[in-house]
């Protein structure tokens, strides 16, 4: 009769163990590295419900020994603080510049991937150039050119340098190269329009990548400072970013405030990031798979 079990050998034991071992230490870091992550936010979250008495204490508390609205119903009842108009103007900007950078990049990175025109290379090319050139070194060309045809203090100031995302046409395009051309090329000889094979067969197969590209460009823009700084110079037209460093100049000493005021804040990016998580995984995923 024939022995049908397995006898590990010492050097599998070995590695066995060392797998085990690297797996727990693996895991260790991960657990700090969460934790350190995580620990400001929740402190700044918890911060926002404690009294100013509270937040000034030594040694600082941690969670508020008696919780309140009052740092909240401070700021949306402030004059000087209309709130909701900030949060218009930084939800035009980020909505406007998502929805432009998406089509922009589905577009041109689809054309860049599966089709051949003259000058594709060069051209492409320069879109990679673009990604290595800081920000920094175009804004006082950029301003230039906003104050020529008069979009200082105008909202679409921000919008018209940022509807091109040359990283999005990188990112979509090498996606489009996995596009099998048997798929473009039926839907060719059912009649479909390029147009058509665009919107109808490509597009559904952008969920993932383009639901990444919609949360970076959402937080790049929401969270975006220097830029509105320098072309929004009038206060009904500024960002939350803006809003935020001026009210943490005026209300200095008043951690409880300036707290709340920075949870308002980050609410809609955790809102965003929350709601695309699974496609983001989703798109990581299939990445890998093809």
């Amino acid at each position: 009769m024939n022995d049908s079990k397995k006898i590990a050998l010492p050097s599998q034991k070995k590695s066995s163990g060392f797998e085990e071992k690297r797996k727990i230490l693996f895991l260790i870091l991960l657990t700090v590295g969460l934790v350190a992550t995580l620990l400001p936010f929740i402190f700044m979250v918890l911060t926002a419900f404690k009294t100013n008495t509270e937040t000034l204490r030594v040694p600082p508390t941690f969670f508020p020994q008696n919780p309140t609205l009052d740092n909240f119903k401070k700021i949306f009842s402030d004059p000087n603080l209309p709130l909701l108009r900030f949060y218009g103007n930084s939800l035009f900007v980020a909505g406007f510049n998502v929805t432009m950078t998406l089509l922009t990049s589905s577009l041109l990175g689809y054309l860049f991937a599966k089709f051949e025109f003259k000058g594709k290379r060069i051209l492409f090319g320069w879109f990679l150039v673009m990604m290595m050139i800081p920000s920094h070194i175009t804004m006082i060309p950029s301003y230039l050119i906003l104050a020529k045809i008069g979009l200082i203090n105008s909202l679409w100031g921000l919008i018209i340098f940022s509807a091109v995302d040359a990283f999005g046409i990188f990112m979509i395009r090498q996606f489009c190269e996995t596009f099998p051309n048997d798929l473009l090329d039926a839907g060719r000889i059912d009649g479909a329009s390029e147009w058509q094979i665009y919107w109808r067969l490509v597009i559904p197969q952008l969920g993932a990548p383009m639901a990444t590209l919609g949360l970076l460009s959402f937080m790049g823009n929401w969270n975006a400072y220097l830029w509105p700084m320098i072309v929004l110079q009038k206060n009904e037209v500024r960002t939350l970013p803006i809003i935020l460093t001026w009210f943490n100049s005026t209300h200095t000493g008043q951690g409880g405030l300036i707290a709340a005021a920075t949870v308002l804040i980050v609410l809609p990016v955790l809102f965003v990031l929350v709601f695309f998580q699974r496609w983001i995984v989703k798109g990581f995923v299939t990445s890998g798979l093809k």
